[in-house]
């Protein structure tokens, strides 16, 4: 759907470019765009190396296992069916750390591998609603750690740091409060709204 939607607005563009006798003026749009594209892409593969790189320094020294066991109340109050020492619950933990610190990039991995250990998981006790009828169904775990995760607490917004410092903002960081605000606030949401669905 949103193929469709951006090629409507690159024709439009195009379409009003040609009929107001501005065609020049959308080419060179384009291609500035697409330079500053490339810079922008420059800029945050260099972002994500450096985050990525600590982040597995981090695993190296253990601080992410310690972590893991800090936010242990948490997993235990959002995923209570999930046996301790489960790869589920490090998949998740490592997620929700890199998450935190704003490494959306980052936590993708530890997500995919969190959804492909849940499923294992029920496919092991056996659970006829994720198996029914030949078709898979996300379970209650699963659903949890997408809501979880998409609400997203952030200490550190890395990302829109690096979009804003690209763009020549006089204070990029001036954001990290308001972001730990938004996102603390939604991910309370997230949680409560996760809790109260588990009970029906």
């Amino acid at each position: 759907m949103l193929n469709y939607i951006w090629a409507f607005m690159i024709l439009l563009g195009v379409l009003y470019g040609a009929c107001t006798g501005q065609l020049s003026e959308v080419t060179n749009g384009a291609l500035d765009s697409a330079g500053e594209a490339i810079s922008l892409c420059i800029t945050m593969a260099g972002v994500m190396a450096l985050w990525m790189g600590l982040m597995e320094i981090a695993r190296e020294a253990g601080l992410i296992q310690k972590m893991t066991r800090g936010i242990s109340p948490f997993l235990n109050l959002m995923f209570p069916r999930i046996p301790k020492g489960h790869p589920a619950r490090e998949y998740i933990a490592t997620n929700i750390i890199t998450n935190v610190l704003g490494l959306g990039w980052a936590c993708t991995p530890a997500g995919l591998k969190a959804m492909e250990a849940l499923a294992k998981l029920e496919e092991e006790r056996g659970n006829q609603d994720y198996l029914a009828q030949g078709e898979r169904r996300a379970s209650s775990e699963m659903c949890t750690f997408l809501i979880i995760n998409i609400s997203s607490l952030q200490l550190i917004p890395v990302n829109m740091i690096a979009y804003r410092s690209q763009y020549g903002s006089a204070n990029p960081a001036v954001i990290i409060a308001p972001a730990i605000v938004a996102t603390f606030l939604s991910t309370l949401s997230a949680v409560i709204y996760c809790k109260l669905r588990d009970r029906k």
